[in-house]
């Protein structure tokens, strides 16, 4: 469906990164954009420069988020706020576990469970997921994060069957490194970060993502872009490893 057949949209996590490129993207496409995030400054900044309108919400306040979409009619739902702590689930403290399934799972399902019926009713509507390839393989590390993504890697194939023979099309999309600060956000040291995981690396950037989504919604209305994985091309996502009875895991 082209661009110009929807007119509103809702985008969580909008206050920076691939959030605030893809909030950017759709009001340069002129759709109405809902941008959702906690930094109101940030917010307020975006709204400014973009004319998208702010909403100073946190997806986990279910009572905020329910009031935010009370009378919205949405054509564009993405669900991109994503929060991630790094550890195995061996070593997970309660509170790590329950921000990450509150922000990543919990406020999607919410999101979906409150706005994709309006889609459904007016045979009109496009669901982005932006998960990760956590989603889809498995590293190191992260063990609540992969859950959270997986869940709604899975989430995004059922919301077909439970719209199937209406137009309302959805699409995940799972990226791997892309140069966001994410990754400052995770450690708490964005210098540190950005050396290791940013600074002398080929990466995607915000504005890639924000490219792959208005590639999904372009298409004719007779196309549904189901998965799109974009990594960098000198990253590799999955491995295999392989040890001996008595090796020492480093």
């Amino acid at each position: 469906m082209p661009f110009s057949d929807y007119k509103v949209a809702l985008v969580t996590g909008a206050s920076a990164g691939m959030g605030e490129a893809i909030v950017e993207r759709l009001c340069q496409e002129g759709i109405t954009v809902h941008a959702v995030a906690r930094r109101k400054e940030q917010l307020a900044a975006l709204a400014d420069r973009t004319g998208c309108i702010p909403h100073a919400v946190d997806v986990a306040d279910l009572a905020a988020l329910t009031e935010l979409c009370r009378d919205l009619q949405v054509d564009i739902l993405v669900n991109n706020a994503g929060v991630s702590h790094p550890g195995s689930i061996l070593q997970a403290d309660e509170n790590v576990v329950d921000t990450q399934i509150n922000v990543n799972l919990r406020a999607v399902l919410h999101l979906c469970r409150l706005l994709v019926p309006g889609m459904v009713e007016r045979d009109r509507g496009h669901v982005i997921n932006i998960t990760s390839i956590a989603a889809i393989y498995n590293f190191n590390g992260n063990s609540v994060y992969h859950a959270t993504k997986a869940a709604v890697h899975a989430l995004s194939r059922q919301l077909r069957v439970d719209c199937y023979g209406k137009r309302v099309r959805i699409t995940e999309i799972c990226p791997g490194r892309v140069a966001t600060d994410i990754f400052g956000n995770v450690s708490g040291n964005h210098e540190e970060a950005q050396r290791q995981f940013i600074d002398g690396f080929e990466l995607p950037e915000a504005k890639d993502i924000a490219d792959c989504v208005a590639f999904a919604v372009s298409a004719p209305i007779a196309v549904n872009i189901g998965n799109i994985e974009i990594t960098p091309t000198l990253q590799v996502p999955g491995g295999l490893s392989t040890m001996r009875p008595g090796d020492r895991v480093s």
